[in-house]
C-alpha cells in the first residue's frame, strides 16, 4: 500500500508552546483516517503542517512523494493546488459564484479549462445535479458542504484534508456528508485525513489517531463511536 503523507519526528513549537512533539505518522492511499484529541492536542497544527499550509520547527512532511522542507513558497501553492484537496467547517463558497462554477474554481485557477460533463458528473456524485445553478445562500448547510467536497474532489486529488467538515451541521446531514466521504474512498480509493471531536464521525473512519500533548497517544482501527468516546474520555481525563 502506498503513502500518500509521511510525517517524521514532526516538532512544531510557537514561541516557548509545544503544539507538535516528535509525530511519526503514515497515511496509506485509499484510506479514512480521523485525527481526535483535546482541545489543544496539536490536531489542527498537524493537519496544517502536513497539507503545507504551516511549516514544522522540525522533522520532514513528505505530500504525494514530495519533501516539503526548502519548497518555495510558490512550488507548495502549485502542490496544494494541483495534489491536495480541503474541506472546512464554515464551506468557504464564494457566494457570487453558483454551485457549478464553485466546483470547477480550482480548475480555472489552475490555468485548465473545466469541461460542463465533468462538473456536472462530480455533482451528481455528491447528490446535487439538480441543483448546479444555485448560488450558496440558496442552498442548506448541507448542500454548501456537499458542494465544497465535490470542489475538493474535482482535480482528483492524492489527499483531502477535512477540518472538523461536520462542526456545522444537524445529525442527518452530517451523517449523509460522512457518507460521502467514505463513499470516495471506498469507490474512488481517495485518501482523506479528517479532523474531528465528534466520535460518531470519527467511527466512519478506518482508523482513529489520537493525540495528547502534541504526541500520537494511540490508534484505534475499525471502531465503533461507543468505544471511540470511551478513549476519547480517558485522554481527556489525562489531560486534565
Amino acid at each position: 500500500m502506498s503513502t500518500t503523507v509521511r510525517l517524521a519526528n514532526l516538532q512544531k513549537t510557537y514561541q516557548q508552546v509545544t503544539a507538535l512533539a516528535g509525530v511519526d505518522l503514515d497515511f496509506h492511499r485509499g484510506t479514512f483516517t480521523a485525527i481526535m484529541g483535546p482541545s489543544g492536542s496539536g490536531k489542527s497544527t498537524l493537519l496544517q503542517c502536513a497539507a503545507g499550509l504551516d511549516e514544522p520547527t522540525s522533522g520532514s512532511v513528505t505530500l504525494a512523494g514530495v519533501e516539503l522542507a526548502g519548497l518555495s513558497e510558490h512550488r507548495r501553492t502549485l502542490l496544494r493546488r494541483e495534489r491536495v484537496g480541503f474541506v472546512f467547517q464554515a464551506f468557504n463558497l464564494v457566494a457570487s459564484l453558483t454551485a457549478a462554477q464553485n466546483v470547477e474554481l480550482p480548475l480555472r485557477l489552475a490555468g485548465r479549462r473545466p469541461k460542463a460533463d465533468r462538473i456536472l458528473a462530480v455533482l451528481t456524485e455528491v447528490g446535487l445535479s439538480d441543483r448546479a445553478q444555485h448560488r450558496p445562500a440558496e442552498l442548506s448547510g448541507g448542500q454548501q458542504q456537499r458542494v465544497a467536497i465535490a470542489r475538493a474532489l474535482i482535480t482528483r486529488p492524492d489527499v483531502l484534508f477535512a477540518d472538523e467538515p461536520t462542526g456545522a451541521l444537524d445529525t442527518t446531514t452530517s451523517r449523509e456528508v460522512l457518507g460521502l466521504l467514505r463513499r470516495s474512498v471506498d469507490a474512488y480509493g481517495q485518501t482523506i485525513i479528517m479532523v474531528t471531536h465528534d466520535p460518531v464521525a470519527a467511527a466512519y473512519a478506518d482508523r482513529v489517531i489520537f493525540l495528547a500533548d502534541g504526541q500520537v497517544a494511540g490508534e484505534l482501527s475499525g471502531a465503533d463511536a461507543e468505544q471511540i468516546a470511551t478513549r476519547m474520555t480517558r485522554l481527556e481525563a489525562g489531560a486534565r
